[in-house]
């Protein structure tokens, strides 16, 4: 029989990569989407069209949530073997988080000059998808570590 005060913190290190991975999905995306509204008021006081393009590039943080998620359920696997894996869970998830929080802040920049020129679409998702890459590599190589554990 498993100690009971440590059993009660068996699902630490899982909870803690899908949660850190959702603040900063949550916060990525709220920074960007202010910075959308404020272009779409802009553009509404000058009388010229909004893009609906905005909300793609706000919505861009929000995929770090979803590979917190899928390192998490790796680590389930292993809490269930008694491998609790804190360490993992908490600097995965601040990585994953980091990344979405940034990838936000580039959103919001590219929000903003979107709302000026109307243009740069495709520029502004690779950027995105150059802060997103990190985000990927942390799970990736997450996967891999807790892989060799099982």
């Amino acid at each position: 029989m498993e100690n009971g005060l440590l059993v009660q913190f068996k699902d630490l290190g899982a909870i803690a990569v899908l949660a850190l991975a959702a603040v900063g999905s949550g916060a990525g995306a709220g920074i960007a989407g202010m910075a959308a509204i404020g272009a779409w008021k802009k553009n509404f006081s000058q009388n010229k069209s909004a893009s609906f393009l905005l909300v793609a590039l706000t919505a861009a943080p929000l995929t770090q949530t979803i590979y917190g998620y899928i390192v998490m359920n790796k680590m389930v696997e292993l809490a269930n073997k008694g491998q609790y894996l804190w360490g993992v869970g908490i600097f995965a998830g601040i990585a994953i988080g980091f990344s979405a929080y940034w990838q936000g802040k580039c959103a919001a920049a590219a929000c903003d000059a979107m709302g000026e020129t109307g243009k740069g679409f495709g520029n502004y998702i690779a950027i995105l998808g150059m802060t997103e890459t990190v985000a990927l590599l942390v799970m990736v190589f997450s996967i891999v570590f807790l892989g060799r554990l099982s």
